[in-house]
């Protein structure tokens, strides 16, 4: 017994050294430890599930103490008070307000204080009691009791509006059978709509060109000075790519995506500086912003260059040109015009026709030019 005694003594004493360690941790972080606390009750309106005692004071989402007791107000059991101890210095104001935060995966309940008017007083106990606090009315509604509240409110005016509701389904079924009755009308509208505005899918584009004129009679005498030839003008409506038929194209869908390879006036002096060099009459022709010198400028005005389908189909390519010399004179000026019966079964049809028009008034102004510099 005597050897036994020692370990016995020795093992209690060991258990209340831990007793108190554990004791002195928990009086440290949930009593208010080592620091001098204020002390504040908190009446809350019915529960408060998931507080407890020890659980995070919060002032503008910052810790600054602990709840220190919880309790149910003896004169009013709906109500729970709550003793809070927090740091002094902590600006507790007479209109602070008082709430609960959820916290965490776990949902664990904190006291959340938020800041009142600097300017009112701090809040100060008038009796025996810590000062009180009243928290937010709503502060004890957890997430699930708030959605429960909405989702009755939402069956209240469902039940309310229900002859309202079922007349709007009513409706939107009327009119869904409506739609379906009419899909191909509707298709058809929407397909007119991309097209107006240019949307959906966009066809494949086709680039049509056109052909200088290479055969041209030996000059009869050569001609002097270099010539500079300005790009076209013409009204708006030629400014273009498009391939123009008027007053109206056929019905084909090849005229949609048919286009020039340049818009129109470009595409005119290319093709008329390419015959003059192909006709090797004169020593040098070039566009203007090409810096040489010219002794002479041809300018063009294209009048026609379209298919006319009244009163029979025919490509009429029609251009004004005039010679000018130095100081702005006009040295020649002429009108040529040329048409080819065309067959305008599609785009392809009419860029042909188009193309042969142009190839005789190109050929006829680099003969009548040359005779004009010659003369």
């Amino acid at each position: 017994m005597e050897t036994r005694a020692p370990y016995a003594l020795i093992g209690l004493f060991v258990l209340a050294i831990i007793a108190a360690v554990f004791g002195f941790v928990y009086w440290l972080h949930n009593t208010g430890g080592l620091t001098e606390r204020a002390y504040y009750r908190v009446r809350f309106e019915n529960s408060v599930s998931g507080m407890l005692v020890g659980a995070a004071v919060l002032f503008n989402g910052i810790r600054v103490g602990e709840v220190t007791d919880l309790k149910l107000d003896p004169a009013n059991p709906n109500q729970v008070v709550a003793t809070i101890g927090v740091t002094v210095g902590t600006p507790v104001r007479a209109d602070t307000k008082a709430g609960i935060e959820f916290q965490g995966l776990t949902g664990i309940a904190v006291v959340a204080l938020n800041g009142g008017n600097p300017a009112a007083p701090a809040l100060v106990a008038t009796g025996k009691e810590p000062p009180l606090i009243a928290a937010d009315p709503m502060a004890w509604q957890t997430m699930t009791q708030a959605a429960r509240t909405v989702l009755q409110r939402l069956d209240t005016i469902l039940s309310e509006n229900s002859a309202d509701f079922k007349s709007a389904i009513s409706n939107i079924n009327t009119f869904a059978e409506a739609l379906a009755r009419n899909s191909n009308k509707v298709d058809g509208i929407v397909a007119g709509l991309e097209r107006m505005t240019g949307g959906g899918a966009a066809a494949a584009t086709v680039t049509y060109d056109l052909t200088a004129p290479r055969d041209f009679p030996p000059p009869s005498k050569p001609a002097a000075g270099q010539l500079t030839i300005g790009e076209p003008t013409g009204v708006l409506m030629l400014d273009t790519q498009k391939i123009l038929v008027r007053p109206q194209p056929p019905d084909h869908p090849s005229f949609e995506a048919a286009r020039w390879s340049d818009t129109l006036g470009k595409l005119i002096q290319a093709k008329i500086l390419q015959s003059f060099e192909n006709s090797h009459y004169l020593g040098a022709v070039a566009r203007p912003f090409e810096g040489i010198n010219s002794d002479y400028q041809l300018l063009i005005e294209i009048r026609s260059f379209q298919v006319t389908t009244a009163p029979e189909p025919v490509a009429v390519v029609e251009l004004s040109a005039k010679l000018v010399g130095e100081g702005g004179r006009i040295k020649a000026s002429r009108v040529f015009r040329s048409t080819q019966p065309a067959k305008i079964i599609d785009a392809a049809a009419a860029a042909a026709a188009l193309n042969e028009a142009f190839g005789k008034v190109a050929k006829e102004i680099v003969i009548w030019t040359t005779g004009a510099l010659g003369a």
